[in-house]
């Protein structure tokens, strides 16, 4: 089987939609349609049905999409090891959360500098959805992504993900106005009444804000959205709120920090890349060098 033509067949189980497919790898809808035709007759099998104007996968089609992942990954993991012993070279693709950026990106960009100057980083400045979706579509080589402990992700079949540590989180409040001890649900309650800042980009902190609240038994009111955890803080000074931030970072003046503990509020950080993608020799070492960022961190 051409594996140009299982790919096509795997992004037609992950899209749903021929012309969506021809707009992601550049091709005409007739030449998908083509191709997964041509597909069918090697596999000898039908591998779609018609559903009105659209189609969608036969289970054989569905069965061969899942083995796709799998012969595509190997194909890559050959091609890249043909070049493991090469010195890394080229221009690697990332899209990362700010906090990524600027606490993991920037220390690999200046070792990247000194140590091996002919990898260069793009960085691309994007929330976990959005790291993804370029991920996906191929547009970035490597996405640095988060969720929370009580909001985990879920990655595509497709997608291979690397922890890469963990950062506690508490809930930032004007200073003066909590006090501090009991569980994470007696802090919850005592705000009960305020109203709540979260991400304006992503949905996860909203998710772990909705779950404490509903396990203290009140729903909150989520009135401010921004992206900034410096625009958060001054949110929370100007009294608009209270907000999830970091632990392991300073906070302005004007803004308490209060620890929330059983259950902990806990952010993951993870390097997300194709599956079969990793040995490619400038992603395996801006990927070690990762690792061993957080690892010293530990």
């Amino acid at each position: 089987m051409d594996p140009r033509r299982l790919e096509l067949l795997l992004q037609l189980s992950r899209l749903g939609s021929m012309r969506e497919v021809a707009e992601t790898m550049n091709v005409t809808t007739s030449t998908v349609s083509q191709q997964i035709a041509a597909l069918a007759r090697e596999a000898g099998t039908e591998l779609l049905e018609h559903e009105g104007r659209r189609v969608r996968l036969t289970p054989a089609g569905r069965r061969l999409a899942d083995h796709a992942v799998n012969v595509l990954a190997a194909l890559e993991a050959a091609r890249a090891d043909l070049d493991s012993t090469t010195e890394p070279a080229g221009t690697l693709r990332v899209a990362a959360f700010a906090t990524a950026v600027r606490q993991a990106l920037l220390p690999v960009a200046r070792t990247l500098a000194e140590q091996h100057p002919q990898v260069v980083l793009s960085i691309h400045e994007h929330e976990p959805a959005e790291a993804l979706e370029l991920l996906a579509g191929d547009d970035v080589d490597l996405a640095l992504t988060y969720d929370y402990n009580l909001a985990p992700a879920r990655f595509d079949r497709t997608l291979v993900s690397q922890p890469l540590g963990s950062t506690e989180w508490g809930l930032g409040v004007p200073t003066g106005e909590g006090r501090r001890g009991g569980t994470a649900l007696d802090t919850f309650g005592r705000f009960r009444d305020r109203d709540w800042i979260v991400n304006s980009r992503n949905t996860a902190d909203e998710e772990v804000v909705l779950t404490l609240a509903s396990l203290a038994d009140f729903s909150p009111r989520v009135a401010h959205r921004a992206d900034s955890l410096d625009l958060v803080q001054d949110m929370i000074v100007a009294g608009l709120g209270v907000g999830l931030l970091p632990a392991g970072q300073p906070t302005a003046r004007g803004v308490t920090l209060l620890r929330l503990r059983r259950p902990d509020v806990t952010l993951r950080a993870y390097a997300v890349t194709r599956r079969g993608r990793s040995l490619w020799p400038p992603l395996a070492l801006v990927l070690r060098l990762l690792e061993d960022a957080s690892l010293s961190r530990e």
